[in-house]
């Protein structure tokens, strides 16, 4: 079983805000396979497909984003997903608007949603998928920032992003390595 969770907080008021980009993706990749968000388990809503015989859990935290980790380490532990079968997709503000990037390891880079995750997890060595948000303008604060919606000028380049990281989230969960999830889509230019 394979358990995909898209980071961002609930509620319609921050539905198209930068912070919410991973539930974006795992919409996408939810209408993708024509399923439903329809069950509510430890403070998440919950979608499920099958790709051959293997089971695909598609989670959105209800938790609000800093604290993550509290929804999902639940989780993991009821259906006995490992690390190596989690993929976290989440805002980057270090990626330019369009860009995509997958890693296996590595520290929160300030991002509180993946340090809750890690302060319940245990570890930084799980599977991320990070979308480009870009940096704050000048005199904006990171908060303002990451609450706010993408201009309409960068509206191609969102969804855009967003489909590429459906992709690449669908290739793993089809029983691709992680590796190979990376090297096919960590490709220069996104």
């Amino acid at each position: 079983m394979k358990l995909i969770v898209g980071l961002g907080n609930p509620g319609t008021k921050y539905q198209a805000t930068k912070h919410n980009i991973g539930f974006m993706t795992v919409d996408e990749i939810c209408a993708q396979q024509g399923c439903a968000f329809n069950k509510e388990q430890n403070e998440a809503v919950i979608a499920e497909f099958f790709i051959g015989t293997e089971k695909t859990l598609l989670v959105k935290p209800q938790t609000f984003m800093n604290d993550s980790g509290r929804s999902i380490r639940p989780l993991m532990d009821y259906y006995h997903i490992d690390l190596e079968d989690l993929l976290v997709i989440y805002d980057d503000m270090d990626l330019e608007v369009g860009a995509i990037r997958l890693r296996a390891k590595g520290s929160a880079g300030g991002h509180n949603g993946i340090k809750s995750l890690i302060a319940h997890l245990g570890t930084q060595e799980f599977n991320r998928l990070r979308i480009g948000i870009d940096r704050p303008r000048v005199n904006q604060t990171v908060v303002t920032h990451v609450l706010s919606t993408f201009p309409r000028s960068e509206h191609e380049l969102v969804l855009g992003s967003i489909k590429k990281a459906a992709d690449a989230a669908l290739f793993w969960a089809q029983g691709n390595t992680f590796e190979n999830t990376m090297n096919q889509y960590n490709r220069k230019g996104g």
